[in-house]
């Protein structure tokens, strides 16, 4: 006679990471068709960055700027390539969380997740705030959109990571 094991209910901190890591599929989703869809409005911004010419220009940081618009639009396929592979990674996280197959599941999520801190944290923050001096822009600044979104991931990922309760033993009798 074979035993059947009950299905266990789904647990809140399963269902909190399938939701929250669903939310920056749906985002990054979102973000990706955008870019792709409306091309021009955010390729305008990226090539405002690199160039960096709405900057205090100062010489001993201009000479860091990209001008080249071959340049500037492969940066910005680039950006929109990320987007779209994180979203999809996220999605399938997102499925395998829904399909209670927590392992691969946070596996998923999890490089999704690092995806979109990399592209929000390195290359946002870091790269177009620092190395091209985006914090100068009054116009062409996105830092604070690049550190939501950083934050928002990051407190996904450890959602994501936190390890499941243990199931408790049935009392004895």
């Amino acid at each position: 006679m074979a035993t059947s094991t009950p299905s266990t209910p789904r647990g809140a901190l399963s269902l909190a990471a399938t939701l929250l890591t669903a939310t920056i599929a749906l985002y990054m989703a979102l973000v990706a068709f955008g870019n792709i869809t409306d091309f021009g409005t955010n390729q305008q911004f990226v090539r405002h960055v690199l160039a960096m010419d709405t900057t205090f220009k100062d010489e001993d940081l201009m000479w860091r700027a990209v001008t080249s618009r071959g340049l500037q639009d492969a940066a910005y396929v680039a950006i929109i390539v990320w987007e779209t592979v994180a979203a999809l990674v996220l999605i399938y996280g997102s499925w395998l969380w829904a399909r209670r197959d927590d392992v691969r599941a946070r596996r998923m999520s999890t490089y999704g997740l690092l995806m979109v801190m990399l592209l929000f944290g390195a290359g946002f923050i870091g790269i177009g705030g620092e190395w091209f001096s985006m914090w100068q822009s009054e116009d062409w600044n996105g830092l604070d959109a690049a550190t939501r979104v950083f934050l928002f991931s990051g407190v996904v990922l450890i959602v994501n990571q936190l390890p499941a309760p243990r199931a408790e033993a049935p009392a004895a009798n």
